[in-house]
């Protein structure tokens, strides 16, 4: 049996509890071995199945993470798979995921307490899991060099997009670039504003709509917001942002650091041209199916915002990319490998061992970076 640490349903949904929702989703369906458990208190099922989800413990939040829940797991002897990047430090046999270092690379997105919770959690984890699940390539590389450990000890576990987001007809009052963004020092949301400052003097009939709000984790951010042009949304549900990809002229992405990038994939599912930053994982998950912008410069990405709304040609071909693009992704997939790592440890379980434990020895770190 697996248990699957769920305490992401009682968080905000932000791309790493999307991940470990939909991850789940499809666990549910091909594994019948394996259950959920949530703190006591409210939680989201998010239309997971909810007979496979237990509430257990008295505490909430990470004193949860770290006592009920390795605790409950013992008991039953269970392997334990955690989806959202933390989980309790000392417990074997257990599966994490790591889906960036953002918080290292730019701390100054991040509140004080965020890093240090993280600055503790994670590298113990890492040394205390059994196998490592980590968003592309790019994260890979980051995590396993920040941390000296062996890359091998890492599996490649894809984000996808929901089916929801698909093409289909919107036609908007005026027409729109979007952005799904948090304003947050690595999202380059001060920049993405001045960008479209530049954009809208040649531009003057185009907005730009923008979907998200900033979470607790997350340090407080300034920026211009005067622009009259610009609507600040806030959070949407997934068929309201469908629409608003399917409507847009362009989806802009200058993110200077993403593990993965969820909403570019999003908006091409929807037919939705895209401009992103080249940067971090961005050209391994896009490839060419993207107008790239260096994420440092103002005016090359008001460029690309003209070129594209612009040239409707080059709107086509990006729409025709993107989709094939989007192809290459699947949740079903991708929770098929997750799956398969499942099985590994339980296998490596059912083999010798290290003493009496019953629990296999993690490979060793390296000593030395990169």
């Amino acid at each position: 049996m697996t248990i699957v640490n769920a305490r992401f349903l009682t968080q905000r949904t932000t791309g790493i509890q999307r991940f470990a929702t939909e991850i789940t989703r499809e666990l549910l369906l091909q594994r019948p071995d394996v259950t959920l458990a949530v703190p006591p208190g409210p939680f989201e099922t998010s239309g997971l199945d909810p007979a496979r989800i237990l509430q257990i413990g008295r505490t909430r939040g990470h004193a949860w993470e770290q006592v009920d829940l390795p605790l409950f797991a013992r008991r039953r002897r269970e392997l334990l798979l955690n989806l959202a990047s933390t989980g309790p430090v000392w417990y074997r046999p257990q599966i994490s995921t790591h889906h960036d270092i953002t918080y290292i690379r730019h701390p100054e997105s991040f509140g004080r307490r965020f890093r240090a919770v993280y600055g503790i959690v994670v590298p113990r984890l890492i040394a205390h899991s059994d196998r490592l699940l980590t968003v592309s390539e790019f994260s890979r590389g980051e995590i396993a060099d920040h941390f000296r450990i062996d890359p091998a000890r890492f599996t490649v576990i894809h984000n996808g997009a929901d089916d929801r987001f698909h093409p289909g007809e919107s036609i908007p009052d005026r027409p729109y670039l979007l952005a799904v963004s948090s304003p947050n020092a690595h999202k380059n949301f001060a920049r993405m504003l001045a960008a479209f400052a530049r954009f809208a003097e040649t531009h003057p009939d185009v907005e730009l709509h923008v979907v998200g709000s900033q979470t607790n984790s997350f340090s407080r951010q300034r920026y211009d917001a005067s622009h009259t042009r610009v609507r600040f949304l806030g959070r949407v549900d997934d068929d309201e942002l469908a629409a608003l990809y399917r409507g847009a002229i362009a989806f802009v992405f200058p993110s200077l650091y993403e593990g993965f990038g969820i909403p570019p994939l999003e908006a091409q599912q929807c037919g939705c041209p895209v401009i992103a930053a080249r940067a971090a994982s961005m050209p391994e998950v896009l490839a060419s199916s993207a107008v790239y912008v260096d994420p440092d410069d103002d005016a090359d990405i008001a460029d690309a915002m003209a070129r594209v709304v612009d040239d409707p040609a080059l709107r086509a071909h990006l729409v025709a990319a993107g989709l094939a693009n989007a192809d290459r992704f699947s949740w079903r997939a991708s929770a098929q490998r997750v799956s398969a790592v499942i099985d590994e440890v339980e296998d490596a379980r059912r083999s010798p061992t290290d003493g009496a434990s019953g629990l296999v020895k993690a490979p060793a770190t390296r000593r030395s970076g990169a």
